[in-house]
């Protein structure tokens, strides 16, 4: 018999749970998430700031260095290695596509 499509499927559950904690390792390295997200958008976020993340890394940054605190300030080694601040009105697309740029100019990057 087939699943009504009002019946929650069992993987569904498990779906909004590992879309929030995704959602809440992104908040934790300072990219806004709303709730309305959907897990696709989410999970794009999350593997861009990994690819940024990593090319930071490939190009000596110091990714404690260079990232301030959720709530705070910081003077990093090379402001170029910044994350970039997700606006609070920023769909996930355009914002994916600030941090592809960003990424690309990262890996672009030569020590000063």
């Amino acid at each position: 018999m087939p699943q009504s499509e009002s019946v929650p499927r069992d993987d569904d559950s498990e779906i909004v749970r590992v879309s929030h904690d995704i959602a809440g390792r992104l908040r934790t390295r300072g990219v806004t998430v709303s709730d309305d997200e959907s897990p696709d958008d989410i999970v794009r976020m999350l593997e861009g700031v990994e690819a940024f993340e990593r090319a930071v890394q490939s190009r000596g940054g110091d990714l404690m260095v260079d990232e301030p605190p959720v709530r705070g300030a910081v003077q990093p080694d090379d402001p170029d290695f910044l994350l970039p601040k997700r606006a609070d009105d920023e769909s996930a697309s355009l914002y994916l596509e600030r941090l592809e740029a960003a990424t690309r100019a990262v890996r672009g990057h030569r020590p000063g």
